[in-house]
């Protein structure tokens, strides 16, 4: 198991869900860039940027969310088991789920704000 600078049960979840989403860390060509943006002189010094690409789907995955290098890796894996369950389960993939969800509540929130300007009237 990778250190990613989070906690083992992050890092144990991680490699869960990389499992279940037949994601390997053999499949993965992993490089370093530099960071731009905010962070000073530490991200402008180092290659804490990281650039992944699945082989066998030729996805790729650019992440500088966090300052360290460490971090950028879990986010960037992270990210790429998101994609890869958005391509094989669809609609039924957490995020497209939490995605209905919030569109959900803004429709509701949107019917609401109608009904109390029309009583205003």
């Amino acid at each position: 198991m990778s250190r990613f600078g989070v906690t083992p049960e992050k890092a144990l979840e991680l490699e869960n869900r990389m499992t279940a989403c037949g994601l390997r860390e053999a499949d993965l060509e992993e490089s370093f860039i530099r960071s731009g943006g905010a962070g000073g002189q530490h991200v402008n010094k180092t290659s804490t940027c990281v650039y992944l690409r699945h082989a066998p789907t030729g996805t790729e995955v650019k992440m500088q969310k966090a300052r360290s290098q460490a971090l950028n890796r879990f986010y960037a894996r992270r990210r790429m088991c998101e994609l890869l369950e958005a391509r094989t389960l669809g609609e039924d993939s957490p995020e497209a789920k939490r995605a209905a969800k919030i569109r959900k509540q803004k429709a509701r929130r949107r019917r609401r704000g109608h009904s109390n300007v029309a009583q205003d009237v």
